[in-house]
């Protein structure tokens, strides 16, 4: 009969890493999985949808947030759609539209609607991952001004690519 090799109980499996906890090793493996846990940093970049040519770069740390605003082409008010980097992937969270204008609405069942406190609103609660992390935005006329905005930094994409397609994406990479 054949003697089967002592069992370990693994306690760490991401990335295929395996840690066996005997001779008090529970710390050292601890400190393991902690190493290759992934940070999910990123990038998020706007490209020129046809060529590829890279516009600009910002670092998104993983629960970072960023969101792309313009100012409503008929009303001139400012909207707003805001995501994070969820785990990296990129999320829309959450929507600011001042008003029902045309092509503003709240779609029940799709997050919650609450009041801005000062006529408009807020529909929180979105959490819906953007497919492929990416979408095609073309940024409108100067009236308009398409802009992307972190906690540090504000990006006209209308004065880098009016009326082009642009590509917006966030992709693994360093972040602060």
């Amino acid at each position: 009969m054949r003697k089967s090799a002592p069992r370990s109980r693994p306690v760490c499996a991401r990335e295929g890493a395996f840690v066996p906890l005997k001779h008090g090793g529970r710390f050292a493996a601890l400190l393991l999985c902690l190493s290759v846990a992934p940070a999910h940093a990123g990038q998020l970049t706007v490209s020129l949808a046809e060529t590829g040519d890279v516009l600009a770069t910002l670092p998104v740390a993983e629960g970072a947030g960023w969101c792309i605003l313009w100012n409503h082409s008929v009303q001139g008010f400012e909207v707003e759609d805001c995501y994070r980097n969820r785990a990296g992937r990129m999320v829309l969270v959450r929507s600011h539209l001042p008003d029902f204008a045309a092509g503003l609405d709240h779609i029940p069942g799709r997050g919650r609607q609450i009041s801005d406190g000062h006529g408009g609103y807020w529909i929180e609660d979105i959490d819906e991952p953007v497919p492929g992390d990416a979408y095609i935005l073309r940024p409108g006329r100067p009236s308009v001004n398409h802009r992307l905005r972190t906690a540090d930094t504000e990006i006209s994409l209308t004065a880098l690519a009016e009326h082009a397609r642009v590509r917006i994406a966030l992709q693994p990479g360093a972040a602060p």
